[in-house]
């Protein structure tokens, strides 16, 4: 079943989502050659403890850090690490939640370390335009497959592929609730959107091909051809008209 929140839950979401998206920013400026993604990791938990909030990732299912950083041919859940430099010329998508007043949010976005490639540019700006056109399918009386398809239909046409194996989800109460949110689909088909559903959108791309594989770590996925992948997105309400973007930075 897909909850419908109420017009106050939704506000302790939008504070969660809220805070993941400025710890977000924060990061982005953080993002630089020499840097460990133990020290990104560090500072995010930091933020969200100091903002009087929870990491939402940390000890989830045994996920040992509040921040997941992906970096190139990584596709999610990437392990922070002292012994994980970023170079110039990576990619770097960096994925974190939070819990306020007992609710989550989630975002994520992809940056670039110094200068980076033509391709690598343009896998970027796909997965965030793909993630808009997702956006923009939302509204009450849509259907779950129409959201889908959209971030599909723009991949698919602008010479990316999707990965399959890992989906949006509902979120509220929990990190991931009811629906499953795959990054492709049939329009007309899924679930009924409905007014006060929470949703969390999360397309991600490959220049390449889509297939995964996961590393002995156990939490990390990588493209099974190596080649780059990109991750953004966001946490939403529908609304009549259309979806409340709730994790924007204030």
């Amino acid at each position: 079943m897909i909850e419908i929140k109420t017009p106050a839950e939704i506000e302790s979401m939008r504070r969660a989502s809220r805070l993941v998206a400025e710890v977000l920013l924060l990061l982005k400026a953080r993002v630089k050659p020499g840097v460990s993604t133990a020290e990104l990791d560090s500072f995010a938990e930091k933020r969200v403890r100091e903002a009087g909030a929870v990491p939402a990732f940390l000890g989830y299912r045994g996920y040992p850090a509040t921040l997941c950083v992906s970096i190139n041919e990584e596709i999610v859940h990437g392990i922070p690490s002292p012994k994980r430099i970023i170079k110039e010329g990576d990619i770097v998508s960096l994925d974190m939640g939070a819990v306020c007043d007992g609710f989550y949010g989630d975002a994520a976005l992809t940056v670039a370390a110094g200068e980076i490639s033509g391709q690598a540019k343009r896998l970027m700006d796909v997965t965030r335009i793909s993630l808009e056109m997702g956006l923009s399918a939302v509204k009450a009386g849509a259907r779950l497959g129409d959201v889908s398809h959209a971030v599909e239909k723009y991949a698919v046409e602008n010479g990316m592929s999707v990965v399959r194996e890992f989906t949006g989800h509902g979120i509220g109460r929990h990190l991931h609730e009811e629906p499953s949110i795959p990054n492709y689909g049939k329009p007309g088909t899924g679930p009924l959107l409905k007014a006060g559903m929470t949703l969390a959108i999360e397309p991600m791309l490959c220049l390449g091909r889509a297939e995964v594989v996961v590393k002995n770590d156990g939490w990390t996925a990588v493209s099974a051809d190596g080649s780059l992948s990109a991750h953004y997105e966001h946490t939403i309400a529908v609304t009549e008209d259309g979806c409340d973007i709730l994790s924007k930075a204030g």
